[in-house]
């Protein structure tokens, strides 16, 4: 393989692993949030902000955490048949399916792009007690879909790699 996409495959990895690990204790921002909704209809008055926060917290985690684990290969696989191929016949199947993905995460990158805009435009908010804006979750899920392209090309090219006999 060129040195180039040796290069990207290696800062892309870097770069997704770091982020997969930060957003792993993001759980417990989560945890934290949830306990403080228990405790807070419990014994005081409910708070308005932690059930969006709850979800804003869950998207945060899943979106950031999605390339690293593409890169884990820790997605669900339909493993009937994938189990008992060779490697180069596995690389090929992930190589073209690879292509599916990364056509659907451009199409959510496109959508999550103008809605973003949107946001920032209109100062959009939520249509709750709490009305916080949604500009910020927005910016984190194209972020996080931007780092789940670059993942999928990567492991695209690790997929040529494997064809061609080489290890990336």
């Amino acid at each position: 393989m060129p040195k180039a996409i040796q290069l990207y495959v290696r800062y892309v990895e870097a770069f997704n692993r770091r982020v997969g690990r930060i957003a792993m204790y993001g759980i417990f921002a989560l945890v934290g949030i949830l306990l403080w909704s228990s405790i807070s209809k419990t014994f005081f008055l409910p708070s308005l902000w932690t059930l969006e926060m709850a979800q804003f917290m869950m998207v945060a985690y899943y979106i950031l955490g999605g390339p690293y684990s593409i890169q884990l290969d820790a997605n669900v696989r339909m493993d009937l048949i994938y189990g008992s191929w060779s490697p180069r016949t596995k690389a090929w199947v992930d190589a073209f399916s690879v292509l599916f993905l990364i056509y659907f995460l451009g199409v959510l990158m496109y959508g999550g792009v103008n809605s973003t805009v949107y946001s920032l435009e209109y100062g959009e908010r939520s249509p709750t007690a709490w009305r916080p804006y949604l500009w910020p979750i927005k910016i984190v899920m194209c972020f996080g879909i931007g780092l789940m392209i670059l993942q999928a090309v990567a492991e695209f090219f690790k997929d040529i790699g494997r064809i061609r006999g080489e290890q990336l």
